[in-house]
């Protein structure tokens, strides 16, 4: 897992802090770069020095989301041996990293690549590149033989993805906690054998809509 350089201009990171704050708050569609370089204190037409365009500023952005995505996991996991503690503290600092209030995080939930059609690609590739890390890491879980990794890696981000929207940061649990708590109900389920096909159509009879 390769992590993107750290920048180091210091005009640019404050510019970068900036758009981010604007894209998350205001729109990607409905900032513009004046918005921008009012909030930077720079003339609109200084921008255009670091980055060519608003959909250049966006893909900067969204870089710098993804590497602080890619470092925080990187060091998560590195502070366990066993692929199962990995995930564990893996998906605390996912959930505790997607529910803070960060603008540049805000950016990544909010902006989609398909609202940038310059960079769509692009776009995808950097979200891609955090999934891949994912991958990795449920490939090399002791899983049932039953189980499907792709889908369930699938299921994971999905499910602590969606906790942006449900989780109280004043509730009982931290969101460590809660990520911690996903890991290990996941875990029961899926390091053991599968039930009876019968209780498990039964289930979907019972529950599909």
């Amino acid at each position: 897992m390769s992590l993107a350089p750290k920048r180091a201009n210091n005009r640019n990171d404050a510019l970068l802090d900036a758009a981010a704050d604007l894209f998350a708050t205001k729109g990607f569609r409905e900032t513009t770069m004046r918005d921008i370089a009012k909030a930077v204190g720079m003339l609109p037409g200084s921008i255009y020095y670091h980055h060519g365009s608003k959909d250049d500023l966006l893909l900067a952005v969204y870089e710098s989301g993804v590497e602080r995505f890619l470092r925080e996991f990187s060091e998560a996991q590195q502070q366990e041996t066993s692929p199962l503690e990995r995930l564990k503290r893996v998906m605390a600092m996912h959930v505790a990293a997607i529910t803070r209030d960060d603008a540049y995080v805000r950016v990544l939930n909010r902006v989609v690549p398909d609202q940038v059609p310059k960079h769509t690609g692009s776009l995808i590739a950097l979200r891609e590149q955090y999934e891949q890390c994912f991958c990795e890491l449920v490939d090399n879980l002791p899983l049932a033989p039953w189980v499907d990794r792709t889908l369930l890696r699938l299921m994971i981000l999905g499910a602590a993805n969606h906790a942006q929207f449900w989780f109280n940061p004043n509730g009982r649990q931290s969101a460590e906690d809660v990520g911690q708590n996903f890991a290990r109900f996941l875990l029961e389920s899926v390091t053991q054998a599968p039930p009876p096909t019968s209780r498990v159509i039964a289930s979907h009879k019972r529950h599909g809509k």
